[in-house]
C-alpha cells in the first residue's frame, strides 16, 4: 500500500544521448595506413587484458598490480562509499517504521490536577509507526534517486578507468624498463669492443705503426661507453622504481625483462569506427552518467515548486501500570498528514532550479569533451602507428647497412689503407643504429599498448 502511494509522474526532462561531437570515421591519409597484420576484433572492449598481453612474465606483474596497487584500492573503496550514498538516498522512498517505549513519573501540584491536591502520575506507553514519510507524488525524490544511482555508475566506471590504465602503465613501464636493459648491454657491449680495440692500437702506437691521434680518438669511443653504460645503469633503476611503485610491492627479480627483444608482442587489432569504439571508453561512460545525473537534479529542483505531503501515524498502548498496557482499553493511535505549500523563499527556489540547469550544461560540455579528447588520443594512436612499419624497415636497413660498412672500415684501416677516424664514424654510426632500432621496437609496442588503452580496452 504504502509503495503504491509513491508512485506518480516525474518532472525531470526526458534523456537523450546527445550527438557525438566527432567525425563517423578515423581521419584517413597515407600516414594512417595499417601495415600490421591484423587479427581479433574491432570490439576493443571485450578484448580482456589477458587476452591482450601475452608475454607471461607481464602477466604476472600486472596480476600483482591489480591486487596491490594503493590507488586502485582508493578508486574501488570510493564505488563501495558511492553504493553506500545509493542505498541511503534509495531508503527515502519507503516509509521508517519505528518501535519505542517509554515510562515517564512526574509530581503534578494540585492547582492543576483537578482535585485540588498534589498527585504523582505515572504512564507507561509502547508505540509503533512512521515518523515524516513523504509521499513522492511529484517524482522529487525518485529524481534524488536517480542521481544518486547514476553518481554510484560514474564511479563504477571511474573504477574501471584507472584499472585500464594502471594496467597499461605497468605495461609501459615494463617494456621501457625491457629497453633499457637492452640498451645498457648493448653499451657493455660496444665498451667491450672498444677497449680490445684500444688495447690494440696502443700495443701498435707503442711500436710506431698507429699514431697518437688514433690512440687518443680510440679513447674516446671508450669513454663514451663508460658514459652510456653509466646512464643506462641509472635508467634502469629507475624504471624498476617507478615499477615498483605502479605494483604496490617489490617485483619478483625472475619477472623482470631481460631485454626488449625477449617480449612477447600483445596482440593487434582493429579500431572499429568511432561511433562504435568511444562509447566503450569508460571516462566517456563516466561523463554520460553524471549527465544523467546532472539531468535528474532538474527533476528535484522543479518539484521543489509544489506542496510536498509528509505522513506521521502511529499504533500502541498507555497505561499507568505497567501490566496494564496491553489490555483492554488502553489501545492509544494517531494520524497526522502534512502539506507545507511554498509560498515565498526569496527567489531560493528558482535560484536551485537554474543552478541545477547549469549543472547539466556543465555536464553535456564534459561529456563532448571527453569524446573529442578520446577521438583525438585514438586519432594520434592510429597516426603513430600507420608509420612504425615503414620505420622499423628502415631502421633495421640501416643497422644491416651500418654494421657492414663498420666492417669494411675496420678492414681497411687492419690494412693500413684508411685512417682510424672512418673507423671511428662507422662505429659510431652503428652504436647509434642500432640503439634507434631498439627505439622503435619500443615504440611500436607501446602504440599497441597506448591504443588498446584509448579504445577502452577490456579490463
Amino acid at each position: 500500500m504504502f509503495i503504491g502511494l509513491t508512485v506518480g509522474c516525474s518532472l525531470a526532462p526526458t534523456y537523450s544521448r546527445p550527438e557525438a561531437p566527432v567525425p563517423a570515421a578515423w581521419p584517413d591519409g597515407p600516414v594512417y595506413t595499417q601495415r600490421q597484420t591484423v587479427v581479433g576484433t574491432t570490439d576493443v572492449s571485450k578484448i580482456k587484458w589477458k587476452e591482450f598481453f601475452v608475454d607471461e612474465k607481464l602477466l604476472r606483474i600486472i596480476d600483482l598490480a591489480l591486487a596491490n596497487n594503493r590507488d586502485l584500492r582508493v578508486a574501488a573503496l570510493n564505488v563501495e562509499r558511492t553504493r553506500a550514498l545509493y542505498r541511503i538516498q534509495r531508503s527515502e522512498l519507503f516509509p521508517m517504521v519505528d518501535a519505542a517505549g517509554a515510562w515517564s513519573k512526574e509530581r503534578v501540584p494540585g492547582i492543576v490536577s483537578g482535585t485540588g491536591q498534589p498527585a504523582t502520575v505515572e504512564l507507561y506507553n509502547v508505540n509503533l509507526g512512521i515518523s515524516s514519510w513523504e509521499l513522492d507524488l511529484l517524482g522529487r525524490i525518485r529524481s534524488l534517486k536517480d542521481a544518486a544511482l547514476e553518481r554510484y555508475l560514474a564511479t563504477e566506471q571511474a573504477r574501471v578507468s584507472a584499472q585500464i590504465s594502471l594496467v597499461s602503465e605497468v605495461a609501459s613501464t615494463y617494456l621501457t624498463l625491457a629497453a633499457d636493459r637492452e640498451n645498457l648491454k648493448l653499451a657493455q657491449s660496444t665498451f667491450e669492443t672498444q677497449r680490445e680495440t684500444y688495447e690494440m692500437i696502443r700495443r701498435r702506437a707503442e711500436v710506431g705503426t698507429s699514431s697518437d691521434l688514433d690512440l687518443r680518438q680510440a679513447q674516446t669511443r671508450v669513454d663514451a661507453a663508460r658514459v652510456d653504460i653509466a646512464r643506462y645503469t641509472s635508467q634502469v633503476s629507475l624504471d624498476e622504481n617507478a615499477l615498483t611503485l605502479l605494483v604496490g610491492s617489490p617485483v619478483p627479480a625472475d619477472l623482470l625483462p631481460d631485454a626488449l627483444s625477449y617480449v612477447t608482442s600483445p596482440r593487434d587489432f582493429t579500431p572499429g569506427l568511432p561511433s562504435e569504439a568511444l562509447q566503450h571508453r569508460p571516462d566517456i561512460l563516466q561523463a554520460e552518467s553524471l549527465l544523467k545525473a546532472a539531468n535528474a537534479n532538474i527533476g528535484a529542483a522543479r518539484a521543489a515548486f509544489f506542496p510536498r505531503i509528509t505522513l506521521t501515524t502511529s499504533i500502541g498502548t498507555t497505561s499507568d501500570q505497567l501490566s496494564g498496557l496491553f489490555k483492554s482499553g488502553s489501545e492509544t493511535w494517531s494520524f497526522v498528514p502534512q502539506i507545507v505549500l511554498p509560498i515565498f523563499d526569496a527567489g531560493s527556489r528558482w535560484a536551485n532550479l537554474d543552478v541545477a540547469k547549469a549543472d547539466r550544461e556543465i555536464a553535456l560540455s564534459q561529456y563532448e569533451k571527453a569524446i573529442q579528447t578520446a577521438f583525438r588520443e585514438v586519432a594520434d594512436a592510429l597516426a603513430r602507428r600507420g608509420t612504425l612499419g615503414d620505420q622499423m624497415d628502415a631502421q633495421r636497413s640501416l643497422v644491416d647497412a651500418s654494421a657492414e660498412s663498420y666492417r669494411l672500415s675496420d678492414a681497411r684501416y687492419a690494412r693500413g689503407i684508411d685512417s682510424y677516424l672512418n673507423v671511428l664514424d662507422a662505429q659510431r654510426s652503428l652504436y647509434s643504429a642500432q640503439q634507434g632500432l631498439i627505439a622503435v621496437r619500443l615504440a611500436r609496442l607501446t602504440n599497441l599498448v597506448t591504443l588498446y588503452k584509448v579504445l577502452g580496452g577490456g579490463a
